[in-house]
């Protein structure tokens, strides 16, 4: 499988992620371990986690599971040189970890520690920041979003004190890299900048969402990716199924996660799934595989570093994972793009 930097860390990664936000609640730790195996042997070297997974759905009791569980593959497979591992610091809002408090220089020593117990490394090779403290735009906010009410000073002395902290975290030995996720374009600038005057460590990566129906990076953040070497880690390529089609003509199939989290975070509106029908369309008439397609599509793309996705079984992994060996020809970007004119964000 091919491999792209990891910004200018000299980290290289697989084109596909492995997601892991389903171990712990849809997948048991056996199902969890069976799936590394697998993209471990298919060419993957990357896998995305979070403190606060597993999120199908989230429950106080579940919270940090998907991390031991990665955690026991480690102790029992030997393997930790072959993975990259990427995990997130939650912050302001999620209760289930430090009672909501927002990311801080305080609470980053403690999540590293926590993150570091539960996945049993002794490093933690991209640490990312879940979501800023000010707020985001992602998970269909776009609709309304107002930054009016921000404060840039206490914004950018954040910004400055939890880079600093990670600084001594990467001199302890503790983490190799810094990401973001759910960040904007003018977010994402000022973290390189205090970066750039020594602040602590430059941003890699950055994580959002991101396929052939939410393509909100394509304009500014696309821009601010190529030019800054910040790639782009996609989550949701898949539409949170929706591209599938498995969700087509009102099917909720049972175990899903429409059938676990309801509306798919606002996504089940009837714009996407005439857009869904429109992809499908394309998929039909170019004898593609609905799924491999989205997800080569994505590849496709200039600051991708690599699309996250995830499966609940191994049938769904190995459909994924042909992904990586299908190269889209011309005629089939030009009607994907063709869809996406006629159903730009559908939700």
């Amino acid at each position: 499988m091919d491999k792209r930097p990891l910004g200018r860390t000299g980290i290289e990664v697989s084109v596909l992620c492995l997601g892991s936000m389903t171990w712990g609640s849809q997948n048991s730790t056996v199902e969890g371990h069976a799936q590394i195996d697998r993209a471990l042997e298919r060419g993957v070297n990357f896998i995305d986690t979070a403190e606060m997974y597993p999120t199908t759905p989230i429950r106080a009791e579940t919270t940090g599971l998907t991390e031991e569980i990665i955690g026991q593959w480690v102790t029992k497979s030997g393997r930790r040189d072959d993975v990259v591992l990427a995990t997130k610091h939650s912050g302001k809002g999620f209760k289930h970890a430090r009672d909501g408090a927002p990311i801080s220089a305080k609470t980053i020593p403690h999540a590293v520690e926590a993150s570091l117990g539960r996945l049993r490394t002794d490093c933690i090779d991209l640490y990312q920041f879940h979501w800023p403290n000010r707020g985001s735009y992602m998970f269909r906010q776009n609709w309304s979003y107002d930054p009016s009410g921000q404060n840039r000073t206490e914004t950018l002395d954040h910004m400055e004190e939890t880079l600093e902290a990670l600084r001594r975290e990467v001199e302890r030995g503790t983490i190799r890299a810094f990401g973001l996720s759910n960040e904007s374009a003018w977010g994402t600038a000022q973290w390189l900048r205090l970066a750039e005057s020594g602040h602590g460590p430059r941003a890699a990566t950055i994580q959002n969402e991101y396929s052939l129906m939410c393509r909100l990076f394509d304009t500014d953040l696309a821009e601010l990716s190529v030019n800054e070497d910040v790639g782009l880690l996609a989550f949701s390529p898949l539409a949170a199924g929706l591209l599938t089609g498995k969700y087509q003509s009102g099917a909720i199939p049972d175990g899903s996660r429409m059938a676990i989290n309801g509306d798919l975070g606002g996504r089940k509106v009837r714009r996407a799934f005439e857009a869904v029908d429109a992809y499908m369309e394309v998929a039909r008439k170019h004898e593609l595989e609905p799924v491999q397609m989205a997800l080569a599509w994505c590849l496709t793309r200039p600051f991708m570093a690599s699309a996250i996705f995830g499966a609940t079984s191994m049938a769904q992994l190995d459909i994924a994972l042909g992904a990586a060996d299908l190269v889209l020809g011309q005629d089939v970007v030009k009607d994907l793009d063709a869809v996406h004119r006629e159903h730009p964000m559908p939700y």
